[in-house]
């Protein structure tokens, strides 16, 4: 089945006050932008979030049916949610109500995403590809340059002498990066001869900023979306030249990578580091206190509170750690009831962006990226708590936009147009 129904003026051009409109178009890049600095909360992104739907509203944008499912999984979230807020026992009532208040509100962002992109896919997927390749590049620059030691100040940007930039935490900062790292190797694979080194340069600072991040996850998380962004189109997209240069630039560009890799580890100071990240079990992985016996004793725990335990109470229990696995921490924090909800809007998502990419459209390749980003980062959510990171949530909300208005298509062109 192939849709090529072609897009018209986007829908927010007609009917809708004028100023409101443009103000939109000037207040979403930044707000998506603002994603890097999360140093303090509430971040710029919360708050402009306010300001963009406040404009929307007035804007008149619509909410799409194709989003319907993921605002009823939403829905159905919010009671158990905030009744397992009174089931706490450590900490005060307003802490855990904000806790679950701002997953509600990271929820609501991606539900917010998916409508508007679903308006005009490629047009809305342009402006939050610029927004967002804007903040990664910054925030590996920042990243790097802080790590290696030339930018001044740039202890800020560092913890446990791994790189953060603007976030509290090296292992959420890896991962940031990953969608418009994504997007970029796409353009590499498919994209014009000519603009095959700006691409490259970009994936390389990406690269080296998701290194620098020495993440465990963020590692695999790129390995398996530059895999699966190379598998997709390879099968999807490409035609048999273009499946020759994809092979060719898979070769030099990992011999490339390689050389990058050696440059680095060349540094005695990231050679010790890499070594010790590089095992796949950790020192706090074991034990009884570990990561995964923490597991084990919070699966225990959930099957014997079907109403939750509350936010940010299993580090005051018997383990003084979380067990970072959100799909573990939904079911306390949440009750069983939330903890279905927000399973379901990940296989949700999941099974609607596998479906769609069996349909042949010019917007498979707006999705590819996405999913590619999604599917890896659901699987990293079952060793790390991922239900505030705000582009876990974007990324969910891309999905269901690019899906909903997958007949929403533009013109007709020459030659491919990426996003």
């Amino acid at each position: 089945m192939s849709i090529t129904t072609p897009l018209s003026n986007d829908t927010t051009d007609r009917g809708v006050p004028l100023l409101a409109h443009a103000a939109m178009r000037f207040l979403v890049p930044i707000w998506i932008g603002s994603g890097f600095f999360v140093l303090f909360e509430p971040a710029p992104y919360e708050l402009l979030f306010f300001a963009v739907f406040a404009l929307a509203i007035v804007g008149g944008m619509k909410m799409h049916w194709r989003t319907n499912n993921l605002l009823i999984a939403i829905l159905c979230f919010i009671p158990p949610a905030y009744i397992a807020v009174t089931q706490i026992k450590y900490g005060t009532l307003m802490e855990a109500l904000i806790f679950t208040t701002v997953t509600l509100f990271l929820m609501l962002t991606g539900y917010f995403i998916a409508n508007y992109v679903s308006e005009n896919p490629w047009r809305r997927m342009r402006t939050i590809n610029k927004a967002y390749l804007f903040a990664a590049l910054l925030s590996a620059i920042l990243g790097t340059t802080a790590y290696l030691g030339i930018l001044p100040g740039g202890d800020i940007f560092l913890r446990f002498g791994r790189a953060k930039a603007m976030f509290n935490d090296p292992n959420v900062y890896g991962p940031f990066l990953m969608l418009p790292t994504a997007y970029v190797f796409q353009r590499i694979l498919l994209g014009k001869p000519k603009d095959m080194l700006v691409n490259s340069i970009f994936f390389l600072i990406l690269f080296v900023g998701i290194f620098v991040s020495f993440s465990r996850g963020a590692w695999g998380h790129l390995v398996v979306t530059a895999g699966l962004v190379f598998l997709f189109n390879f099968l999807l997209e490409a035609t048999a030249r273009e499946k020759l240069r994809m092979i060719v630039l898979a070769i030099l560009g990992t011999i490339g990578l390689f050389i990058a890799l050696l440059g680095l580890l060349s540094i005695p100071e990231v050679q010790e580091l890499f070594v010790q990240r590089f095992a796949l079990v950790q020192s706090y992985d074991g034990g009884e206190t570990g990561r995964f016996g923490r597991q084990a004793w919070g699966y225990a725990l959930a099957l014997q509170t079907p109403l939750g335990t509350g936010p940010s109470q299993f580090s005051s229990m018997r383990i003084t750690e979380e067990p970072h696995n959100t799909y573990l921490k939904v079911f306390l924090d949440y009750g069983w009831f939330g903890g279905m909800a927000f399973v379901w809007m990940v296989l949700m998502t999941l099974n609607r962006g596998i479906r769609c990419m069996a349909i042949a459209s010019p917007n498979r390749l707006l999705l590819i990226p996405a999913l590619a980003t999604f599917i890896p980062l659901s699987i990293e959510a079952a060793i790390i708590d991922v239900d505030h990171w705000r582009h876990y949530f974007l990324v969910m909300g891309v999905i269901w936009g690019v899906t909903s208005g997958y007949d929403k298509v533009g013109p007709p062109r020459a030659e491919r147009y990426l996003p």
